[in-house]
């Protein structure tokens, strides 16, 4: 009996850590020996157009200042070439330095290299300015509307053709967990997640969770379905995601290496409309479940998932409330105008060469998350932190900052591309509390 208890308990641990890797959030970086903190000289890290901005940079070992360190440090606008740089012995350890202003909106970012023992150590901060007045760069097609009003159109003519297994291993005493399958926006195209849903008799809400860029796996959200919450968390790419890892890897090494680039010269070809059009997929199986309450239907991902969190909301009125980590896609054409646009960087130094055409900007402003934002009519959740370099918070105020919606925005601002525990926790506890409302 204790080895059958001992084999379940690792079977679930297994399953949390897997989730957690997974999932919508992406863990804070493991911590270094040493360590560069870089703060601006305000606590809240915001500016006014025109006022200066002081960074203090502080080598650390231990909790201690170490001194003698030898620091580079440049300061510019984020993902932007440096306007200022400097390499220097610092003997008491701290440094502070005079960092400029900004004379618009936008964010001004000290990246800071500590050479200790021959390694390097890095730290960065990123200062402010009026960040609630940043104005998309992307162009809103004129059609926008009518083109993604005809895919819906499309879409609805083909069948779900919805198919289950149950996964008996990874069931619960008291949630059923499935594998799905479902056609997605062509005949022949299929979408796959992971459909987890209450035992009990009755009638539930439902919480599709779409998924960070990549290519994986998924273990679906028993958690929340053990709240009384259907959940559904969904793959992209139209294969299964239950398989073992290996194929993934070589998936995105491989076949799937940079999809984001895919059809980009053509907004009816291109890898996204897939992608856009199956989430609306995925909420007309789980509208369609006979458990589904039909009232409650909540949307929630991160990075990639926080953009097609606001898509997905924007195409489909079914869905009532939105929580949105770190949104990618967003005003991506932001390079073209001199500064920051947003993941997957289309535009940008490395990217331009290949990418700047009048087809691939047209195809972009199809799918840009701004576009997307400004059809909100929901309440949503953000969350976002000022030393993202992966979306950066330029591209990310730009949509945030054209929603008319009911809103609220949880700033975070030292964190990167992921989230501290406690953010997660809101954004998950607001939609929790959201879909129990009646």
């Amino acid at each position: 009996m204790s080895a059958i208890i001992f084999i379940s308990i690792r079977r679930i641990a297994l399953l949390l850590i897997f989730s957690v890797l997974i999932g919508y959030t992406q863990g804070q970086p493991a911590e270094q020996m040493i360590k560069v903190v870089v703060a601006p000289d305000h606590t809240d890290w915001k500016y006014k157009p025109g006022e200066k901005v002081k960074f203090t940079i502080t080598v650390l070992k231990s909790g201690n200042v170490v001194k003698d360190a030898v620091v580079k440090y440049e300061i510019g606008p984020e993902k932007m070439e440096a306007i200022k740089k400097d390499s220097l012995t610092i003997a008491s350890g701290i440094l502070n330095i005079d960092g400029g202003t900004m004379k618009t909106p936008g964010f001004l970012r000290c990246i800071a290299t500590a050479i200790v023992n021959g390694k390097s150590y890095r730290g960065l901060a990123t200062a402010a300015f009026n960040p609630l007045q940043i104005d998309p760069a992307i162009q809103n097609p004129s059609d926008f509307s009518t083109y993604w009003d005809n895919a819906k159109t499309a879409l609805a003519t083909i069948p779900v053709d919805a198919r289950m297994t149950l996964l008996p291993e990874r069931c619960t005493e008291n949630v059923n967990v499935y594998h799905v399958s479902l056609q997605n926006y062509k005949p022949g195209t299929r979408l796959y997640g992971i459909l987890c849903i209450p035992k009990k008799e009755g009638k539930y809400p439902a919480l599709l969770q779409v998924p960070g860029a990549g290519v994986r796996p998924y273990a679906g959200d028993i958690a929340n379905a053990e709240k009384g919450i259907i959940t559904f968390q969904i793959g992209i790419h139209g294969v299964p995601v239950n398989m073992d890892v290996s194929v993934y890897n070589n998936l995105a090494t491989g076949a799937l290496a940079g999809y984001w680039n895919y059809n980009l010269d053509d907004k009816d070809r291109y890898y996204y409309k897939r992608v856009y059009l199956g989430c609306v997929r995925a909420n007309d199986f789980l509208t369609g479940l006979p458990q589904y309450d039909g009232k409650q239907l909540a949307v929630m991902g991160g990075s990639q998932g926080g953009a097609l969190s606001i898509v997905t909301v924007a195409l489909d009125p079914r869905v009532k409330f939105l929580a949105a980590l770190y949104p990618a896609l967003s005003d991506v054409t932001g390079y073209l105008k001199g500064r920051a646009g947003g993941w997957p960087h289309l535009f940008d130094k490395n990217n331009l060469a290949f990418n700047n055409t009048k087809e691939k900007i047209n195809t972009a402003g199809y799918y840009d998350v701004v576009n997307f934002a400004r059809q909100l009519k929901v309440p949503g959740i953000y969350t976002l932190g000022f030393n993202d370099e992966t979306c950066p918070p330029t591209s990310m105020y730009a949509a945030y900052n054209v929603i008319t919606a009911p809103k609220e925005l949880f700033i975070v601002p030292e964190t990167g591309h992921w989230t501290f525990p406690e953010q997660g926790e809101k954004m998950n506890s607001w939609i929790v509390s959201k879909l129990n409302e009646q």
